[in-house]
């Protein structure tokens, strides 16, 4: 997926969510940082932000989900089971992780971190998928705060939450492309949405 040949390096996540990733990174001895607005709630209050919400989500996916491919995950109940248990594993980290500075509150365009602080930064599920919300102004600013405090960034997926391609992709990647940045659009073999299946990486030249 999105974190292979990952293992020496020193990791951000930007939007990380209620998600395992950062627990199961570090219970390998990878060092990885998660950054959320989620992340100033008590585990308490996340779960029960999570309780609240998780019907309604699933029952969107449900109402969408011609726009998601059901190969690896046969179905709603599945998805529900598996996503729910990755949240269980999160919240029984989260504490220990808070207090190891493992999960840090913060938010996009700007980040409380010094220059260079990071090796790679991953954002997933927030650049581009939420297009309608955060505006081209937004994205870029986003990338440039990322790729200040890091050496390369990873943005997944490209697509909206129409499952279209982002209207902002072409906007980021002309404006990087004309300044000091490597840009890269690579396949990668995780796909839930349709053809959602491609990941942005922006690197520095020097």
């Amino acid at each position: 997926m999105l974190y292979t040949r990952v293992n020496k390096l020193n990791i951000l996540g930007i939007g990380d969510g209620p998600a395992s990733f950062n627990a199961v990174m570090a219970s390998n001895n990878r060092n990885v940082t998660s950054v959320d607005p989620l992340y100033q709630f008590s585990a308490d209050q996340i779960r029960v932000r999570i309780k609240e919400s998780f019907d309604d989500v699933l029952s969107q996916t449900e109402n969408n989900k011609e726009k998601f491919c059901w190969n690896s995950i046969k179905n709603i109940k599945e998805l529900g089971e598996i996503r729910m248990a990755a949240m269980n594993i999160f919240l029984e980290d989260y504490d220990r992780g808070k207090t190891e500075g493992r999960y840090v509150f913060g938010n996009l365009p700007k980040l409380n971190f010094k220059d260079s602080s990071f090796d790679l930064i991953i954002s997933s599920h927030l650049l581009f998928l939420y297009s309608d919300l955060l505006d081209l102004d937004f994205h870029i600013k986003s990338v440039l705060e990322m790729l200040r405090i890091a050496n390369e960034v990873r943005i997944f997926p490209i697509l909206d939450t129409n499952g279209d391609k982002s209207k902002h992709y072409d906007p980021v990647y002309d404006f990087f492309q004309t300044r000091d940045f490597r840009l890269q659009l690579k396949k990668v073999h995780y796909e839930f949405q349709v053809n959602g299946n491609e990941i942005l990486v922006i690197s520095k030249k020097s």
